[in-house]
């Protein structure tokens, strides 16, 4: 379809020059004219959602690409999802180049907005919220990109998710900027994605503000090139509330930035203020596992130039309290688990981690060595020194995507 629109645009006769605006107003039957307007849109089209609170009782899709959709403003244009019957997405997109922007989503039963094998996907000043505040039967997500390319978020707004506010997973080429994540388990998340930059954000009153992660028997693996900067990370210090058996369950409460086996990270020109935890905690994945294509040991991590203050006086995690103690009463900045071996699933044999973790910070390392000692067997001692990574231009987004989203 987009070879054929582009060849079209050549000879002057696109169906883009017929893009058309769709208007949606509130009123009897919005499931069915929402749902019929993202069925009917064609590739150009805007579909305008005017502002108004529109009552649904299920989930919309939108499969066209091109298309724009967009309200009147967040908290004026809202889609609200509290008698959802079945807990699936609010708005699932499974097309390519869509910017959905400018509403409000409450109470769905599952996602927020979730888009699945998108080439071009803006979400931009959206609000994502459950009105009734952080309960474990909230939707997971809030804005879900997964499996996804070329990924926007930004001016955007997520409230009371039980896994993550902002996740973004399996996906490439990603900016999530000037958006914030409160009352969430995890504030924002890169979850086994590739090239990402999280820029300008502010992730506060989680159980943990920003993880970035890579888990094992997933797609698409070896999470790396991820870099944040200049964000606002403060008070994460919300209980926990994800659903027991969840991998963010394990998240500790007072967790600023949370790295888990991921390669070329960089944490850098961040506020990191009032976590009751660690400031930024670097760990290996410690769970057992059978992928034996999964490294679970983080990479090449670096931590430079960023602001820290009054963080690590009260860790919840096991054992936490005691190396806080040990190393005088306070965690230091950064604390890495020390982990630097694992076995391979299967007989495979042992590896040993390639890259380390560099920060210019206090730290402390937990010196556990192998993947899966227990922490109570902890060494704590100093986080030597290493050479920090050179910084790596910014990621750069298809142009035409970036000034739609304006």
């Amino acid at each position: 379809m987009r070879m054929a629109l582009l060849i079209a645009a050549l000879l002057g006769g696109s169906s883009l020059a017929q893009a058309k605006m769709i208007h949606v107003g509130p009123g009897d039957n919005a499931q069915e004219k929402l749902q019929t307007a993202l069925i009917e849109a064609q590739p150009g089209d805007t579909v305008h959602i005017a502002a108004g609170r529109y009552a649904l009782a299920d989930g919309l899709s939108l499969d066209v690409d091109g298309v724009t959709v967009k309200g009147d403003g967040p908290d004026k244009t809202i889609l609200d999802f509290t008698a959802q019957k079945v807990a699936g997405e609010g708005l699932l997109i499974t097309s390519d180049n869509v910017v959905l922007r400018d509403l409000g989503i409450e109470n769905p039963a599952g996602n927020g907005v979730k888009s699945k094998g998108s080439d071009g996907i803006a979400l931009v000043n959206l609000r994502v919220e459950w009105t009734g505040g952080p309960k474990s039967t909230n939707g997971a997500y809030g804005l879900y990109p997964v499996s996804s390319k070329n990924v926007l978020i930004d001016r955007s707004v997520v409230k009371g998710a039980s896994d993550a506010g902002i996740y973004v997973g399996q996906s490439q080429n990603i900016i999530v900027r000037n958006s914030r994540a409160e009352m969430n388990v995890a504030g924002i998340e890169i979850e086994n994605s590739y090239d990402a930059d999280v820029v300008g954000n502010t992730a506060t009153n989680n159980a943990g503000g920003i993880l970035v992660f890579d888990l094992p028997d997933l797609p698409q693996q070896g999470g790396r090139n991820v870099k944040l900067t200049n964000n606002q990370v403060i008070d994460n210090n919300h209980v926990n509330f994800a659903a027991p058996g969840n991998i963010v369950a394990g998240v500790p409460s007072g967790t600023g930035i949370m790295v888990m086996a991921n390669a070329n990270v960089m944490v850098t020109g961040n506020h990191v203020m009032g976590n009751n935890g660690s400031a930024v905690m670097v760990v290996a994945y410690t769970q057992a596992f059978t992928d034996k294509a999964y490294n679970p040991l983080p990479r090449a991590v670096s931590i430079a130039d960023n602001h820290f203050m009054n963080n690590g006086k009260s860790p919840s995690f096991a054992g936490g309290k005691e190396i806080a103690a040990a190393v005088g009463g306070t965690l230091p900045p950064v604390m890495w688990d020390g982990i630097t071996r694992y076995n391979v699933p299967g007989g495979g044999g042992e590896k040993v981690a390639e890259g380390g973790i560099a920060s210019d910070a206090p730290g402390i390392t937990l010196n556990l060595g192998l993947q899966g000692t227990p922490p109570a067997q902890a060494k704590p001692g100093p986080l030597a020194p290493t050479k920090l990574a050179a910084d790596r231009a910014p990621i750069v987004l298809p142009a035409a995507l970036e000034a739609r989203a304006k």
